[in-house]
């Protein structure tokens, strides 16, 4: 006997050997036990997952010699033909070959004669949406009222196509593609079977190809037989379908995670060995990080359509949610400038290494101690720029200054200038408080490699008159709350920092979020110690902790438990849980362990919180500068003339706190 295929020999003979399309067969089934037979139904789906065989099988329930029912027999005569495909009363249709008008009325001349053997003559037309617009035409009237004794059977692969006079007359069931999980244990079923070695992963291969077909799978499975010499294994399959093995894949995303730069160029070369196609590999790269994504946001939700679930979900608890979010993207656009690179393996290296390069890394901020916030932007924004020097510089008479020009306050660190090698001539000093005329020489560097003449003077320059604008009224007031009175200007490069920082600095928003405030330094002497932990102290306690990102998010949701011999619990609220693994808590006790000086343990239950979490208290305390800000706009005695007067509006929307820094 001639070699038969596995798609033919395990072709399902009865509903109970059909894989999947759960959906299809109850409806099936309960309308064949019940005797609610409609006369026309249709089955949609791709190809390869079972329309044709449901059809075949239905035909065989209506015809069985023992009875119309959803099990047959499979052994009296009608069903035995059917199976063997010379059943004379199953008319099997192919619509793609017969697509004329005069082929469709041919085959309805045939309806008004009663079955020659079985009970129903039963018309089997495959990719019907094939026909002419004429045949459908011609077939409309006896598909809405065919003779008792008939039955139609419709199958295509695109409904869209269909008249709607035609969809309207039939019972429509859309078949479902098989899923990877389906398939690989159905092909083990068969391999077993059929005494075939094989091996799991190279059935996750052929599953993933087959994509969705049950059919196409079977055919793989054969080539995949014979390329093997009888048997399936892994680098064999993936030979076969030139596609790259997902460990490869799982090896660079965890590279990724480790973010070492060596062990992704080691993953690359390894890869470059199987001479892939390196925009396919980042197709699995990106489903890989999707995947993972999920598997952060719902862990539940993680299919193991590819063999790895558990790989995927340690993968998820190690990286950071923004890390995969940005890989992702990066991902993408690598993808699409894969083909403008010199060649494709120099620009699927460029795309890893710029994940790295744009990793973020948490930083921990020192916020400067200082009495006020004018200060604190002086200290930082105010960095003296000395102008360039020419070898021989020509001295440089000052016009009198009639507007005052905005200078550029840099936030860069300046170069560092070698003290030993250089000398900077002070300026000249005004007078504190009363300047009104001031002769502002050029600065000197006297250079060792361009050394000036000795006998170098530089002119006099004209006289300028400098107006000192007097410092903001609200700057006094705060020094004197703070009992610091800000310093004099006592020089020219601090006059202009000082317009500098009042012109172009502007007051920063108040931040929403938690992780927007970075950790308070506070001195050894004031920290809070262990043994004084408690609910109220926990809050200073977690706000001078260097945690940054998701971490600082989550732990900023607990509340403190209690603590006991070098333990410390906190309760996670339920609500926040969704981004928490064991990699944030490890980073909470090691934070917790320096704050305290002392090796400590940290555990963390999820659960309904009742103490007051330090997010809870920094909302609360936005909260109140809020609603003190809006109390002092509406006491203001201004504001209420410009109300009274000329029945001015208050935009409450508009309204903000002073400053950003919340104590």
């Amino acid at each position: 006997m001639s070699y038969q295929v596995l798609a033919r020999k395990w072709r399902p003979r009865s509903f109970k050997e059909l894989v999947g399309q759960t959906h299809v067969l109850q409806a099936l089934v309960n309308a064949l036990d019940q005797d609610r037979l409609h006369h026309a139904y249709l089955f949609t789906g791709t190809r390869g997952v079972g329309k044709t065989t449901i059809a075949r099988i239905l035909a065989k329930c209506l015809n069985c010699e023992t009875g119309v029912s959803s099990t047959p027999c499979g052994q009296c005569a009608a069903c035995c033909e059917i199976d063997e495909g010379r059943f004379v009363d199953l008319i099997e249709v192919d619509a793609a070959s017969r697509t004329k008008v005069e082929d469709t009325r041919e085959l309805l001349d045939n309806v008004q004669y009663a079955p020659t053997r079985g009970r129903y003559k039963v018309y089997l037309i495959d990719e019907v949406h094939m026909l002419s617009v004429h045949s459908f035409n011609a077939l409309l009237k006896t598909l809405e009222e065919p003779p008792p004794h008939v039955k139609f059977l419709l199958a295509t692969t695109d409904p869209q196509k269909l008249p709607v006079t035609i969809l309207s007359r039939c019972l429509q069931f859309g078949l479902k593609n098989m899923t990877p999980e389906r398939i690989v244990g159905h092909l083990e079923n068969i391999l077993g079977q059929e005494s075939i070695p094989f091996e799991g992963p190279a059935l996750w291969q052929l599953a993933r190809a087959a994509d969705g077909s049950m059919r196409d799978s079977l055919s793989l499975t054969d080539q995949a037989i014979a390329f093997g010499n009888g048997r399936v294994s892994e680098q064999e399959v993936s030979a076969m379908l030139g596609t790259i093995d997902q460990g490869q894949v799982m090896k660079m995303v965890r590279a990724l995670s480790s973010g070492g730069a060596p062990e992704v160029l080691s993953a690359v070369a390894s890869l470059a060995e199987h001479a892939p196609d390196y925009a396919a590999v980042l197709d699995d790269m990106l489903s890989m990080l999707h995947r993972i994504a999920i598997a952060q946001a719902v862990p539940d939700a993680v299919d193991n359509s590819q063999g790895d679930r558990e790989q995927v979900l340690e993968l998820a608890g190690n990286m950071l949610a923004e890390d995969v979010q940005l890989y992702y993207q990066v991902g993408l656009v690598g993808k699409r400038d894969l083909p403008l690179a010199p060649d494709p393996r120099g620009g699927f290296e460029m795309s890893l290494l710029r994940m790295l390069a744009f990793r973020p890394e948490p930083v921990a901020i020192q916020v400067p101690q200082s009495s006020n916030r004018e200060s604190v932007i002086q200290s930082e924004a105010s960095q003296p720029v000395l102008p360039p020097v020419d070898p021989e510089p020509e001295p440089a008479s000052v016009e009198p200054v009639t507007q005052y020009v905005e200078p550029e306050v840099s936030i860069t660190t300046p170069p560092a200038i070698d003290v030993a090698a250089t000398e900077v001539q002070p300026a000249p000093v005004f007078e504190e408080q009363q300047v009104t005329q001031a002769v502002v020489d050029q600065p000197v560097i006297e250079s060792v490699e361009n050394p000036l003449p000795e006998d170098f003077a530089p002119e006099p320059s004209q006289p300028m008159e400098v107006e000192v604008p007097p410092l903001p009224v609200e700057a006094y007031q705060e020094a004197e709350e703070e009992d610091d009175v800000p310093p004099p200007v006592s020089t020219y490069e601090a006059y202009a920092s000082e317009l500098a920082s009042q012109v172009a600095v502007e007051p920063e928003p108040v931040p929403a979020l938690i992780e927007d405030e970075p950790p308070q330094t506070v001195k050894p002497e004031e920290r809070v110690s262990l043994a004084d932990l408690d609910v109220q102290s926990w809050v200073p306690v977690f706000r001078s902790l260097p945690l940054g990102g998701v971490t600082r998010t989550i732990a900023s949701h607990c509340e403190y438990v209690s603590h006991s011999a070098g333990r410390i619990d906190l309760r996670l609220d339920s609500g926040r849980s969704t981004l928490y693994n064991d990699t944030h808590r490890q980073r909470v006790e090691k934070a917790l362990s320096d704050y305290f000086d002392q090796p400590l343990r940290v555990q963390v239950e999820i659960g309904q919180v009742q103490a007051e979490t330090p997010a809870a208290w920094r909302e609360r305390k936005i909260a109140e500068r809020m609603a003190e800000a809006r109390s002092s706009i509406f006491n203001d005695q201004h504001v209420q003339s410009l109300i009274n007067q000329f029945s001015a509006v208050v935009i409450e929307d508009s309204i903000q706190p002073i400053g950003n820094v919340i104590k």
